[in-house]
């Protein structure tokens, strides 16, 4: 199967974990676009979305499905979203698109993440695809020479303003051991909106898309 095979299959897959009758909290990236084309199809089904980038708020209200603000929502049964890494405890690093702060917002209100993503962003240990951090434009310099500290290489993602109108730093050579204490480091630096580890809203489900088709991952 190729690649784009395998993000249809799992974004057809987790349709099954759609609540009807509720408001359903989606993702953003192109392994979500899969899932957003499926939602259309039970639109009917759904009270509407919740989504965590201007792209996807676009596609869904192009297909006709109703998007509130966050700020209308106090939870959310389900928030359906890719991945760039996912390791076997459910953590994992987004925020190649961009839209890492947003995410985890929509993410905080939801009951459960599902995961969904080929087999290839499953990883013994976080770290190989580079660790996004949004930041305050100030502050970048400084949260560059923290995280060169830490042993990463920080690189500026130039031209990329985020939809909080912030700059992302991509922080490559780390080997991410323990995510949940680092994702609390990170967070605490002025400056930092926030990085791209998933530990505390780390996946409930994970939709692995193989060439044998899609592997289930479950966790606490």
């Amino acid at each position: 199967m190729t690649q784009d095979e395998l993000k249809a299959l799992v974004g057809r897959a987790a349709i099954d974990y759609v609540v009807p009758g509720t408001v359903v909290g989606v993702g953003t990236g192109s392994t979500v676009n899969c899932f957003i084309d499926e939602l259309a199809r039970i639109k009917d089904r759904i009270a509407g979305a919740v989504s965590s980038s201007v792209k996807s708020t676009e596609r869904l209200q192009a297909l006709g499905i109703p998007v509130l603000d966050a700020n209308e929502v106090e939870r959310l049964p389900v928030y359906i979203d890719g991945a760039d890494e996912i390791d076997h405890g459910g953590y994992m690093i987004k925020g190649g698109g961009a839209a890492l702060t947003r995410e985890k917002i929509v993410a905080d209100i939801a009951e459960r993440f599902i995961c969904i993503a080929d087999e290839s962003k499953l990883v013994q240990t976080l770290g190989r695809f580079p660790l996004p951090v949004e930041v305050i434009p100030m502050a970048r310099a400084q949260v560059a020479r923290r995280l060169a500290a830490l042993g990463g290489e920080p690189v500026w993602r130039e031209g990329v303003v985020t939809d909080n109108g912030n700059v992302i730093l991509d922080v490559r050579g780390l080997s991410i051991t323990d995510p949940a204490a680092l994702e609390a480091e990170i967070n605490q630096w002025p400056g930092v909106v926030t990085c791209g580890i998933f530990a505390r809203n780390k996946a409930s489900v994970c939709l692995l898309g193989t060439a044998q088709g899609v592997r289930t991952l479950t966790w606490a």
